[in-house]
């Protein structure tokens, strides 16, 4: 009895301890949240700008870019130890390379003076120093080796890779669209300040589409009234129905949840960013690259972001965030939601700025200014930082609840900056699991305590 007693202590202890590791486990897991360590919201802004600040201070020729390390701190990389020193007195981490941003652009202009090859893309990675050239599986052999031909002959700061995918446009999101036979996503509602529209992608269809609700036809929603693809990839889609627009700048993630915008920015390489679409929903990756260049079937698209998150067709349009800040809307990639990819967005900052609208339900002077960027006198730009402003400093973390009518970003009423998600399906059986492990740590330690007073009983009667 004694022993039976003693293991069943020893098994309460061991089981109460692993609940308690798989329920932090769930708990940990339900939060969609920013990395710790890494910086967010006004404060990665301002992380951020002491890279760019000191790329602009000390030029294109001394430097080859910026970016946020996984610890959240500032990295620049420079050409030479002077550099590097100066780089180190601001507080920022220096990465000595051969490569300057000059060198880099340089090597970019090159590709894109070269013949077209569909299924290409190409983008600077500040950390590895080179201009990495992706080719997906449609690119022949002959294309290929005409490519290595044109790297080769810019010299070591291109690097070649093949991409396994297929590098195409979504088309088939936060919430959908429909025309008479493809389905696009709602990235963010704008206005002009007279009318109000929705900002999507621009290979979504051409001026004069009309756009619905449903598949049937039965609710409208509006037309196309200005479009840019190839080149860029946006356009925006004027509501024709007041049923269909509530007003807010809330991004629809799914399950009856919405997710406020309180500004634009442009991200920063490393950024952990959101996308949401109305196919796979709301995922989650990292910024790999800047005005990156991708030659669809359709057509040649420069200026885009480059991502680890996934999409799949229907998820064109879709928004990508970051902390309540609107970033970009997707235009295509290669892969899918299963196995993984690459995905690129549109930046909102460029596609606004272009349009001449703002986001919609978001005061003005505050979390609504965009990045216009400051570049080197190139086509490529060289500074990544995100400037936009969080309308005050940001606010509380939350995931809100989907209330409204509206279609697209309008829908729901989302309170919360997305950095901090919560997905209570997950979150909930953790908490359980927690809460009955600390009622077996519990009973265990009585079981504990009952037999050393048995004991000590035992001895005052014995002597």
């Amino acid at each position: 009895m004694k022993h039976a007693r003693r293991h069943l202590r020893r098994i309460t202890r061991i089981a109460a301890v692993g609940g308690l590791v798989c329920g932090g486990l769930l708990v940990s897991n339900a939060v969609a949240d920013e990395p710790a360590g890494r910086a967010a919201g006004a404060d990665g802004a301002a992380v951020a700008e002491v890279g760019t600040g000191l790329v602009a201070k000390l030029g294109t020729s001394r430097t080859a870019g910026t970016w946020i390390a996984a610890d959240g701190q500032p990295v620049v990389a420079v050409t030479d130890e002077d550099a590097a020193a100066e780089v180190r007195r601001e507080g920022a981490r220096a990465e000595v390379m051969r490569y300057s941003m000059r060198d880099l652009t340089s090597a970019t202009e090159a590709l894109r003076e070269a013949p077209r090859v569909p299924g290409t893309a190409w983008a600077v990675d500040y950390a590895a120093n080179r201009v990495v050239v992706q080719a997906d599986r449609t690119v022949s052999a002959g294309d290929w080796s005409r490519m290595t031909d044109v790297a080769d002959g810019i010299g070591g700061s291109v690097e070649m890779e093949r991409n396994a995918g297929e590098f195409r446009t979504k088309v088939n999101g936060a919430a959908p669209i429909f025309t008479n036979s493809d389905r696009c996503s709602v990235g963010f509602n704008v206005t002009d300040g007279q009318n109000d529209f929705v900002l999507t992608a621009g290979h979504c269809g051409p001026a004069g589409t009309t756009w619905f609700q449903d598949t049937g036809g039965a609710t409208l929603v509006g037309s196309t009234v200005a479009t840019t693809f190839p080149g860029s990839d946006f356009s925006l889609v004027q509501y024709e129905n007041p049923a269909a627009f509530d007003g807010t700048s809330t991004v629809d993630i799914g399950d009856g949840r919405g997710v406020r915008i309180i500004g634009a920015a442009d991200p920063v390489v490393g950024q952990q960013v959101f996308r949401s679409g109305s196919t796979t929903g709301l995922r989650s990756g990292q910024v790999t690259a800047l005005n990156v260049t991708v030659n669809y079937r359709e057509g040649t698209v420069t200026g885009l972001i480059q991502t680890t998150v996934c999409a799949e067709p229907g998820d064109s349009g879709g928004p990508l965030l970051a902390q309540g800040l609107a970033l970009g809307v997707t235009s295509g990639g290669s892969g899918d939601c299963t196995v993984g990819g690459t995905t690129f967005f549109q930046p909102v900052s460029t596609a606004m700025a272009a349009l001449g609208v703002r986001l919609a339900g978001v005061e003005t002077g505050g979390g609504n200014e965009t990045a216009t960027g400051s570049g080197d006198g190139t086509a490529d730009r060289t500074d990544p930082t995100p400037r936009g402003t969080e309308a005050g400093g940001g606010v509380p973390a939350g995931n809100g609840t989907g209330s409204g009518t509206g279609v697209g970003a309008g829908i729901g009423t989302g309170t919360g900056a997305v950095g901090s998600i919560v997905d209570y399906r997950t979150l909930v059986p953790g908490l359980v699991i927690i809460a009955l492990s600390l009622l077996g740590l519990t009973m265990a330690q009585r079981m504990w305590s009952e037999k050393a007073s048995y004991r000590s009983q035992y001895s005052q009667s014995w002597g």
